[in-house]
């Protein structure tokens, strides 16, 4: 059999806490008594001195002739001895605590504290001072009040008007050359981006050939018709700068007309042109049209609302443009067309106003279908960037010919 072996018991032995003495400390008023004990013995040993002393000094003085030749050092003597036997209960007397002067390093640590300004809580420091009554109370420093600097109102913008009655200054004080040169650049833009809008992109070299002065020498056919547009579309370019500066003149259907006969000569005359006669199914622009017989009514409709004297009253220049604009473009009256014609009418009534062209860029063409879609405002607003970005291109350029300018003549 197997016996098991017995486990050994683990005896836990409690550790003795340390047992914490407890040492009283002194108390602070037995430390004050002592110290005044010993100020007081101090103060009073030293007060029987001087008459022992001056005994000792009185016979060496009678003993000694050389002191007789000093009747000053013996005068000082004798008055010293006066003055103390006149108050010999001053002397004999042991000075107290209460009887001497009060002063800050005879007093005990606990009154020091108090007398620090900041000892005791709750009391300001500045409750504890006192002002002496021989000095003036100390004067506040002035408070400065800042005010408010006045506002300048903002500078006024100058209108669009304004803005073109400057350039047009700035660009009759240029060289003949220089607004020679200008104008070829301007056209050359409006044709282009005019174009593009119908879908029609020309090349520079094609631009620059077909408006190169008379009629180049074409070595390739296929590019005639090419050109030949682009010089009717300067050709009606001219006729709305014409009927710009001529300002008294009015506005009749016939201006429409023969815009639209200086871009499609084949048609006739303006006796004999006709407006649409149906609604076209292959169209870049798919607003509405009119129908072909309101076609005359509505254009005589437009062409009243312009001759209107409330009209301008209530409108500025930009508003009369590009609503007319809408509305003949809402109407569509040519088969072909229609929209340059109503762009170069447009632009017409703005130089009419003193205002430069309108030129839509052609990035903009596929938001210029979607404004004719929707309401007046949209194509308002084109037409007014449109305009403010034709005056700050004029500004760039005037400012850069006249910096060159001034660098070389100096």
């Amino acid at each position: 059999m197997r016996v098991k072996a017995a486990k050994p018991r683990l005896v836990r032995v409690k550790a003795a806490k340390p047992r914490l003495v407890r040492v009283k400390a002194t108390k602070p008023r037995l430390v004050r008594r002592k110290v005044a004990a010993r100020s007081e013995r101090a103060l009073a040993a030293p007060a029987a001195e001087p008459t022992k002393l001056r005994k000792k000094l009185k016979l060496r003085l009678d003993d000694q002739p050389k002191l007789k030749e000093k009747p000053k050092l013996k005068e000082k003597l004798k008055l010293k001895d006066v003055a103390e036997q006149a108050a010999p209960s001053e002397v004999e007397r042991p000075r107290r605590a209460s009887d001497r002067p009060s002063r800050t390093s005879d007093k005990p640590v606990a009154d020091k504290k108090s007398a620090r300004p900041g000892g005791a809580k709750g009391k300001s420091a500045g409750a504890s001072i006192e002002r002496r009554p021989g000095r003036a109370p100390l004067r506040e420093a002035p408070r400065v009040v800042t005010l408010p600097l006045p506002m300048l109102p903002p500078p006024r913008r100058a209108t669009i008007e304004e803005r073109s009655a400057i350039i047009e200054q700035r660009l009759n004080a240029q060289s003949e050359d220089f607004r020679r040169r200008y104008i070829d650049s301007l056209d050359m833009s409006w044709i282009y981006h005019d174009s593009a809008l119908e879908g029609v992109v020309y090349t520079f070299d094609e631009l620059r050939a077909a408006l190169a002065g008379p009629a180049p020498l074409v070595t390739d056919s296929s590019l005639q018709p090419t050109y030949d547009d682009i010089r009717r579309h300067k050709e009606a370019i001219a006729y709305v700068r014409e009927q710009g500066e001529n300002k008294r003149a009015p506005l009749t259907l016939d201006c429409m007309k023969k815009l639209y006969l200086i871009l499609h000569p084949e048609e006739g005359d303006l006796k004999t042109v006709k407006y649409r006669k149906d609604i076209p199914q292959h169209r870049l622009y798919f607003h509405e049209y009119a129908p072909p017989d309101k076609i005359a009514y509505k254009v005589r409709q437009i062409i009243d609302w312009l001759n209107d004297p409330e009209t301008r009253k209530t409108r500025n220049g930009i508003r009369i443009a590009a609503r007319a604009h809408y509305d003949l473009l809402r109407v569509y009256p040519f088969p072909n067309d229609s929209g340059k014609v109503a762009r170069l009418f447009m632009n017409m009534l703005l130089l009419r106003t003193g205002l430069p062209p309108s030129i839509i860029h052609s990035t903009e063409r596929q938001r210029y279908y979607e404004a004719l879609k929707g309401s007046a405002t949209t194509v308002l607003q084109m037409v007014q960037e449109s305009v403010e970005n034709a005056l700050a291109s004029v500004e760039k350029l005037l400012d850069e010919h006249e910096t060159r300018k001034r660098a070389f003549v100096s």
